[in-house]
């Protein structure tokens, strides 16, 4: 998959993994990108890195853009190995001036590699970098999902590159939010939710609230898995918002597990009655339903 620029001088140069099927147990049955992106401006700056078997890939489509070698800064946004196990070979090969991180960003690269003698720049929430036409900003995300966790934000652009969160297991080649259909997206969304985002709700609450406390304009959001949300970023926005407020539907789940299908008839019993009053119902035995479809159902089930 070629480089592809998503505003003017800032390009995906990510990667496409079409065969992976498991994710940290988690089912991914269309795949899923490792996106990282390059700025070309005074100080060209690559942010993250892909997958380690995808060094190619990314190299390949760095190099349609500019010499890597010629690339000024790193920004590590998140540290987890789908996107950090490569950069001790990007930093040998590129030898930034700087590595921008958070403050545990940098522990963990630290405890990862081995690397003190990296140019590390820890940076924090409020800390902005300039690059010569244009500038970033930093916000610290803890805990969504790591404690390193961090956003890069171009005001400039009203650009959000906002690693992990707001991101989808699909692999594709188109590269926009508008460029698929968006049921089909927010449903991948609401799965990468509430497989690896639910049990951090209350921060997500947290983070959206300081987003509306700095007025942060956003027009597109670029996460670190999937779509690029272009022509909808309040769309999952919005989404980000309901689901951590974990608001329920009118729907009830019937999970059980049986042997020898007496559990079986019980279940089926139980989503007679829901049928009969009325309640949107769904049933999964656990024996042939994998667990992260059914945390899905889980996020905006009543009972």
């Amino acid at each position: 998959m070629p480089p592809v620029e998503i505003l003017k001088d800032i390009y995906w140069v990510g990667a496409i993994d079409w065969n992976i099927r498991d994710f940290h147990g988690y089912s991914v049955d269309r795949g899923t990108t490792y996106n990282a992106f390059v700025l070309m401006d005074d100080k060209i700056t690559l942010f993250d890195t892909v997958k380690k078997g995808f060094k190619g890939d990314l190299l390949e489509n760095i190099r349609k853009i500019i010499d890597p070698t010629k690339i000024d800064y790193l920004v590590v946004n998140h540290v987890e190995m789908d996107h950090s196990s490569l950069v001790p070979e990007i930093v040998e090969l590129v030898q930034p001036e700087k590595i921008f991180c958070s403050e545990m960003g940098k522990k963990n690269l630290l405890a990862h590699f081995h690397t003190e003698n990296w140019p590390y720049e820890v940076v924090k929430t409020g800390d902005s970098i300039s690059l010569g036409k244009r500038t970033v900003q930093f916000i610290e995300t803890r805990m969504l999902h790591w404690p390193d966790s961090m956003f890069s934000y171009v005001p400039d652009d009203r650009l959000l590159i906002s690693s992990d969160a707001f991101g989808q297991h699909l692999a594709t080649t188109e590269r926009f939010d508008d460029e698929v259909d968006l049921s089909l997206l927010l449903g991948h969304a609401a799965k990468y939710y509430a497989n690896i985002i639910l049990p951090y709700s209350n921060l997500v609450q947290k983070l959206l609230a300081q987003v509306k406390e700095i007025n942060l304009a956003v027009d597109m959001i670029a996460p670190d898995h999937g779509l690029i949300w272009r022509k909808n970023p309040g769309k999952i926005l919005e989404c980000y918002d309901e689901w951590s407020q974990q608001r329920s539907k009118v729907k009830a789940l019937v999970i059980y597990d049986t042997m020898w299908h007496s559990t079986e008839m019980m279940a089926q019993a139980i989503m007679e009655g829901l049928v009969e009053e009325g309640v949107s119902a769904r049933s999964f035995d656990l024996a042939v339903s994998h667990r992260s479809d059914i945390i899905t159902e889980v996020l905006d089930a009543g009972a």
